[in-house]
This record gives C-alpha cells, sequence and structure tokens, in this order.
C-alpha cells in the first residue's frame, strides 16, 4: 500500500471508512503527482460528491456549512480581513457575531491558517465550511485588484513608521536577539512578507531575492531565467524582514556570521508551496535566497520537456537499458534536475526500485527512495553511494558528480548491473568527458559505462498573445553565422510586450538540447585522450546536433528570439 499522506481531509476521509484503500492510493499518487487539492480529487474520482465532502468537515470541526453563492459580502465586513490574507489563505469573513469573525476558509482543517487569520484580523475565528470553488470565486469578486494598492500602501506605512524604524535600529544595534523575533513578528512586517511572497509566486517566480546594500534594501525575483526588481521597502527594514524569513524557516535568528540552510511550507491559492531559503552574510547584512519549488508550475513528464523527436525516442530508450550512465550538463538553473526526474517517472514502475541522492532534494516522487545529502554531518554523495549498492536497486540517480569518488563509485554501480542517472556543470555535452578525466576517471572507465551525454539550456519563449514577425539585420544574422541566403522562406519573430506577459515579450521557457551519443569511433579518441575540440568535431561529423543549431530550430518555429539563443549558445 502507499505510504500514508499527510493530509488532514484524506485522512479524515480514511478514517471514517468513506473510502476504501484502493481509492486511498490513487488519491495518494495523485497527489503526490500534481498537488491536485484532494477536495478536487476526491471529486474527479468519483468518490464523494461536493455537498458530502464539506458536510464531513463541518461535522468534525462541529461547525457549519455556509453557501456563498447569493452571499452579499459587506464593505465592512470585508475590512477586516486583508487582502493579502484572503488570498493567500483563500478565505472571506462570513459573518460578525459578538465580536466572533465567522471565516470560510478552502482549508478548514489546517488549524494554523486559522490561527494567521485570527492574528491578521486581531479577532477571534469561528471556521465555518464552505465550496473552495465559491470562496474563490468571492476571493478574485472582492479581493481581486487590491494586489498593487495593498503593496504600495503598506511600502507607505513602514516608510513614515518612525517608532518602528527607531526599534528595529535600536534592536540591531544592540544585537537583541529577542527583540529581534518580537519585530518579526510584528503584523506590519508579517504582512509586508506575506505579500513579496505571494507576488513572486503568482508572478511564476523561480527564485526571490533579498539583498542588503550600504544604503538600500532590494528585492528581486527572478521570472523565466530574467531578474525584476519589487519596488524598494526602506533600509531599516533588512534586518526584520530578513528575521522574519529565517522564523519561517526554523533558522537560527541570532546566528549572522555564517551561511545555514531551511525550508519553508508555504500555501498560496490553496496549494502548497515549498520554499528552499539560503542564508549569506555580506558587508552589510544576510542575504537571502529563497528558491521556489512549485509543484503546480513543474510537469515532470518526459513528453513535455521539449525534446526533438529524434532525442526524446533515444532518451526513452537509453533509460530502459539494464546499466550504465547517462549524464545530463549545462549551468545551475538550466533545467538539468527536472530532465532527470521526467526521466525517473518515465522507468519508476513497481518491478524497478529507485534511489537518489540529492543536494537538497526538490520534490518528493511516489516510489522512489531519494536520500538529502548532508555534508556537515558526514552524509556525503560518496556515502550515500556506497550506501546504495547494498540497498539492491535498479537506478541511481546522483544530484551532482562533483568529484572523483563520486565518479568511481557511480561507475562502479555501472559496471555492477545498475543503470546511473547524473548531472555534470559543464557548457557542452562533449566537455564532461574532458571534465571526468581532469578528474582522475580513467578514460578506459568512461568509455565502457558512458552511453550518453545530454547538454542544455532554458531559454525564454516568445509571449503567444504578442508574437510578432519581423525582418532581421544583418547584423542580427551575423550573431548567428548566417546570411540572408541561407534564410529562404523561414520567418523570425519577437514579442512587443501586452498585459499577458507584463510587456516582456516573454511568457515561459523551453529547452535547448545537445545530445553526444557515445559511439565506437567516440570511444576510441575518449580512450586516447583526445581534447575536446576535436570529440566535438567527431560528434558533429557523426550527427549530433550542437547547442546553436538547436536553438535556430526554436527561432524558426517562432519559440523564441535569436537574443535568447545569443545569450545562452
Amino acid at each position: 500500500m502507499a505510504e500514508e499522506i499527510s493530509n488532514p481531509l484524506l485522512s479524515l476521509i480514511k478514517n471514517q471508512g468513506l473510502i476504501d484503500d484502493l481509492q486511498y492510493e490513487e488519491v495518494a499518487a495523485e497527489l503526490k503527482r500534481n498537488g491536485t487539492p484532494v477536495f478536487q480529487l476526491l471529486q474527479d474520482f468519483g468518490i464523494m460528491k461536493v455537498h458530502d465532502i464539506l458536510h464531513v468537515m463541518a461535522s468534525n470541526l462541529g461547525t457549519e456549512v455556509v453557501s456563498l453563492r447569493d452571499h452579499e459580502l459587506s464593505p465592512d465586513l470585508l475590512k477586516l480581513i486583508p487582502a493579502n490574507v484572503a488570498r493567500m489563505y483563500h478565505c472571506v469573513p462570513v459573518a460578525l457575531n459578538n465580536g466572533m469573525l465567522q471565516v470560510a476558509l478552502a482549508d478548514p482543517l489546517d488549524p494554523a491558517h486559522a490561527d494567521e487569520v485570527g492574528f491578521a484580523s486581531k479577532r477571534d475565528v469561528q471556521v465555518v465550511v464552505a465550496d473552495p470553488a465559491e470562496i474563490e470565486k468571492a476571493v478574485d469578486r472582492y479581493y481581486g485588484q487590491e494586489e498593487a494598492g495593498d503593496f504600495s500602501q503598506i511600502l507607505k506605512e513602514l516608510g513614515s513608521d518612525k517608532e518602528m524604524e527607531r526599534a528595529v535600529n535600536e534592536a540591531g544595534a544592540m544585537d537583541d536577539v529577542k527583540q529581534v523575533e518580537n519585530l518579526a513578528n510584528q503584523a506590519p512586517i508579517v504582512k509586508f512578507v506575506d505579500l513579496v511572497l505571494f507576488q513572486a509566486i503568482q508572478d511564476r517566480a523561480s527564485d526571490i531575492h533579498f539583498e542588503p546594500f550600504e544604503d538600500e534594501f532590494r528585492i528581486r525575483y527572478r521570472v523565466d531565467g530574467a531578474l525584476y526588481e519589487m519596488a524598494p521597502p526602506p533600509k531599516y527594514l533588512a534586518l526584520s524582514v530578513i528575521s522574519r524569513i529565517k522564523v519561517m524557516s526554523n533558522l537560527n535568528i541570532s546566528e549572522r556570521r555564517l551561511p545555514q540552510d531551511g525550508r519553508i511550507s508555504y500555501t498560496v491559492a490553496n496549494r502548497q508551496v515549498d520554499l528552499r531559503v539560503s542564508t549569506l552574510p555580506t558587508q552589510f547584512g544576510e542575504s537571502v535566497v529563497l528558491r521556489v519549488l512549485d509543484r503546480a508550475a513543474v510537469n515532470l513528464d518526459l513528453d513535455t520537456l521539449g525534446f526533438p523527436q529524434y532525442l526524446h525516442d533515444y532518451v526513452a530508450e537509453v533509460i530502459l537499458r539494464p546499466n550504465g550512465i547517462m549524464l545530463v550538463t549545462g549551468p545551475t538553473g538550466s533545467g538539468k534536475t527536472t530532465t532527470l526526474y521526467s526521466c525517473l517517472r518515465r522507468v519508476n514502475t513497481i518491478d524497478s526500485k529507485l534511489l537518489t541522492a540529492e543536494d537538497p532534494v526538490e520534490y518528493d516522487i511516489e516510489g522512489i527512495m531519494q536520500v538529502a545529502i548532508n555534508e556537515p554531518v558526514g552524509m556525503t554523495f560518496g556515502k550515500a553511494l556506497r550506501s546504495f549498492l547494498r540497498q539492491d536497486p535498479d537506478i541511481i540517480m546522483v544530484g551532482e558528480m562533483r568529484d572523483l569518488e563520486t565518479a568511481q563509485i557511480s561507475i562502479q554501480a555501472s559496471l555492477t548491473g545498475h543503470l546511473v542517472l547524473s548531472t555534470l556543470h559543464t557548457n557542452d555535452a562533449t566537455g564532461a568527458i574532458t571534465r571526468m578525466i581532469d578528474m582522475g576517471v580513467e578514460p578506459f572507465l568512461i568509455s565502457s559505462t558512458l552511453m550518453a551525454v545530454l547538454a542544455q539550456r532554458l531559454v525564454r519563449t516568445i509571449c503567444k498573445n504578442c508574437r510578432t514577425p519581423f525582418e532581421p539585420t544583418e547584423e542580427q544574422l551575423s550573431l548567428l553565422n548566417l546570411s540572408a541566403h541561407d534564410l529562404g522562406d523561414k520567418a523570425f519573430h519577437y514579442g512587443r510586450g501586452c498585459s499577458t506577459c507584463n510587456d516582456t515579450g516573454y511568457k515561459g521557457r523551453k529547452g535547448i538540447f545537445e545530445l553526444l551519443i557515445i559511439s565506437e569511433a567516440v570511444r576510441l579518441l575518449i580512450n586516447e585522450r583526445a581534447p575536446t575540440i576535436v570529440l566535438r568535431q567527431k560528434a558533429i561529423e557523426l550527427g549530433m546536433v550542437p547547442l546553436r543549431d538547436d536553438g535556430l530550430r526554436s527561432i524558426f518555429e517562432g519559440d523564441t528570439t535569436i537574443e535568447e539563443v545569443v545569450k545562452y549558445t
């Protein structure tokens, strides 16, 4: 049977005998796979109807079910819950009776949400149950357009709050940990941090940066590989905002001299998002970066990665082989882990044992044993891999082949009948071979175990809403080593910029790829320690499509621009 899933509604339904073991496993697996709310899954699988689910939750909480369909909410009532809180926890105020605020929550079984709403509204809260779809419509209707106003308003309030500025400066000067923690939990700071996180996640940010400088405190977030700056908050807020993030991620507030790593489990629009937190001491305070791990924004499916057909077919065949090594290479943020996860999902069957060693584990995947590397306590890639070989696995994923020990054990695993998937940080596919030789791996071991190297980049895709054809200049064509004679009837496009893409001209990203197949001719060159350029020339001669050429394919298909391909290849 599937492992127990920590979801209050699913556990409640199971404990009341309203779902059998097979149905439970199906719902649990889908929940793990896509993060779809259990409320929706119970309906999709035909297990329970909306009316029945609502009454089960209400009965468990000792409360009532309310309908929001014809329920008009007054402006005075709506003011009791700030807009950012309503959007974040997906809730609306229903009534105010003798000082007790009745609130309909999309996830009423999570007591933490009720506590947060009570804290923000400064009132005692009674949770009532309503259809999440009706709650979502009410939130959009009553709170939908206030986001920018909320942000500018709270910035204005914090900028003019001299009392808070004095308290923060005093706490920082005295290094008073208790006072800093108190400030981090004050309502304006909590609201500000929640607004920043909500805005960034709604805009599909992959990373959020909090950066203190000598005269300013900058907040930026990365969308589709490009950084955008938010309206800068007052400089004095750096200490309390960063402390708030450390409180949320259970980090040590008093430790500002050493880097720390943590994790925040965050709820946005009734879906769970994990934030990986990294702090770094700098000259003017701690820099904090949050990596957004949003399962709803990532589709871990080999068929949706955008591989050309020949490449898709080859990778799908390689990962079914009983042994050997496949490497995925590229710089940080090029989607290597997503590609490997998608490969694992494809081969994750009941008759295969899969083990991964990751630093850290980014996404939980049902049916795969995932091990987090923790070097401070001695849990290294090498130690994990040595243990893996005693766990009788069929397929092993190594988060990164970063040293000789890891490479040697991976090769040993391959030679003893295991399929090994891993990543390397190199600029192209042939560079991975040179990198392994530089680590100290013997060439004959590389040539006898390595099956393929996939190099990849992520380029921004043109917004489909404002995509416009244009005639490239000779200068633009020269960047791609093309001339007007090479083009024929091929079209070029760019994004004009519109409200859909926030006037950037881009929306989303796609991969461009370079696949090196280790053929007999390439094996001979590896054994001769041939330099990268010779390996590359031979691979192209044998049919390898370089990254730049695959980028041209994306340009001619109208998916991306000349500038993006030139930037990443």
